[in-house]
């Protein structure tokens, strides 16, 4: 089989089965190996120097041995029959995709507007973002929950699917493993500064192509859907640069301008104010339709990226160009 179909059934997977809670997800695996680790690390280490050069275990540890470990279950597999291996593959990449999961955490919030149920929507929300959310009003509910599934775009979708092309399931895992550093450990508060460094950094450069190819896809997708592709294009320019992250005011901003609403602003995060710089100007009031909107936008430019990787992979199977060096 080639990688062209097993990007496409993984992604198609994702799409109709998402992650069941039932079945163990690789990150779970991942997120005990880190805490193990970092525990260790603590125990030994108390100078912040000391931390600084100790966090670079983390990619080497848990990266390199997210990668190592994928890519020995399929060589293993592959020796009982390639099947065996073709179809873990698939499913290895489709649980480093979140698509399904990111429309149902959004689609919860918006029925729960819809209903007006605020005290519900906040809940909601609270569940997928780290800011405080007991006092958001429905617009603030509702900027919390499309920036999240804009910023998503890049590391639930684009950045898995990306790493996939390149290397399959090793390498696509090994992002995950990169994402999943950086949302445990690669924080700038005094407890993670210097031990979470090396981690936030390397998800910075992982995800530094996919989040401008996913302003791109969302380009694309604005003009597919009849949204503001030119406000999309002129809010990139203007704005994605302000986002505390390189990569994150990317996928925000070109939503922000597709849409014409603003995102950034005032947030709250265990009692302390932080401001976020704005994206896009306010041309229409936040309510709960725009969370549709979004993740519209990320179902189309995610389905026109698996798209274009699979012409991609079918032009150079014709050249006889193989591609799938790793198995």
């Amino acid at each position: 089989m080639t990688l062209a179909l097993i990007l496409l059934c993984a992604y198609i997977l994702d799409r109709i089965i998402g992650d069941p809670r039932w079945i163990p997800h690789p990150v779970i695996g991942m997120g005990k190996g880190i805490s193990l680790l970092e525990k260790s690390i603590r125990s030994k280490v108390t100078s912040n120097k000391g931390l600084l050069f100790a966090g670079f275990l983390f990619p080497i540890v848990i990266v390199g041995g997210s990668f190592l470990i994928t890519w020995a279950v399929l060589k293993l597999l592959a020796i009982v029959h390639p099947y065996l291996a073709v179809a873990a593959e698939i499913v290895l990449i489709a649980t480093t995709i979140a698509a399904k999961g990111l429309k149902e955490a959004g689609m919860e919030v918006y029925k729960h507007l819809r209903n007006r149920q605020l005290p519900e929507a906040r809940r909601s929300l609270g569940m997928i973002v780290g800011r405080d959310t007991d006092h958001l009003d429905e617009p603030e509910i509702v900027r919390g929950t499309v920036e999240t599934i804009a910023e998503n775009i890049v590391d639930a979708i684009i950045s898995p699917l990306f790493y996939a092309l390149i290397g399959g399931a090793p390498l696509a895992m090994a992002y995950r493993a990169v994402n999943t550093l950086d949302s445990m450990v690669g924080y700038k508060n005094e407890k993670y500064f210097y031990l979470g460094k090396a981690s936030a950094r390397l998800d910075d450069a992982a995800n530094y192509l996919p989040a401008r190819i996913s302003a791109l896809l969302l380009f694309a997708s604005a003009r597919i859907l009849g949204l503001h592709v030119e406000n999309s294009i002129r809010t990139v320019k203007e704005d994605a640069s302000k986002h505390p992250s390189p990569n994150g005011g990317y996928p925000e901003s070109a939503v922000a301008g597709a849409i014409g609403i603003r995102l950034g602003g005032y947030n709250i995060y265990h009692g302390v104010e932080s401001f976020r710089a704005y994206m896009g100007k306010p041309y229409h009031t936040l309510e709960a339709a725009h969370i549709k909107t979004s993740i519209t936008m990320m179902f189309v430019s995610s389905s026109l990226f698996i798209l274009i990787l699979c012409a991609l992979l079918s032009v150079l199977s014709i050249f006889g160009m193989e591609w799938m060096w790793w198995t």
